[in-house]
């Protein structure tokens, strides 16, 4: 079963049961999706759907930093419980120590030895760990892979 059918059945249970929240959240994501896919006259796979995933993730978190800033508790509450439903949808993440040993691997692999070959790594490494690693976490870890000084 594909990504997208297991989310439009999760969608179809969360109704049956009248679990509105977790229908709402549901409903949005399937939105995201539909909306990317008649944009762009495609057909997502897995992983494109994951991408979208990690998106609408992070938009929430952005949110409930803000949210929280304004003390507006009741938001941060309804974008937490968005967060907790969509994680459903992530496959499980590499921990920040996988990834370190991750980068370091690749770092030799494709020769690069400064802070100049930043792009060039991260590029691959967006390719590699896509939908496994906390974009965040491999930008550090390249950081400190390139950099050994300014890590300690």
């Amino acid at each position: 079963m594909s990504l997208k059918d297991r989310i439009t059945e999760d969608m179809k249970a969360a109704m049956r049961a009248k679990d509105s929240d977790r229908l709402g959240a549901i409903r949005l994501l399937l939105s995201a999706i539909k909306q990317r896919e008649v944009d762009e006259r495609i057909t997502l796979d897995d992983a494109a759907i994951v991408a979208i995933v990690d998106k609408l993730i992070k938009q929430r978190k952005d949110s409930i930093a803000q949210f929280t800033q304004a003390a507006r508790f009741d938001l941060v509450d309804k974008e937490s419980a968005e967060v907790s439903v969509l994680q459903i949808y992530v496959p499980q993440r590499l921990s920040a120590e996988e990834i370190a040993i991750a980068v370091t691997a690749l770092v030799t692999e494709l020769g690069a030895s400064g802070p100049a070959d930043m792009g060039k790594v991260m590029g691959v490494a967006k390719q590699r760990f896509a939908g496994q690693a906390d974009m965040g976490l491999l930008s550090t870890a390249i950081k400190n892979a390139l950099n050994p000084k300014a890590a300690s």
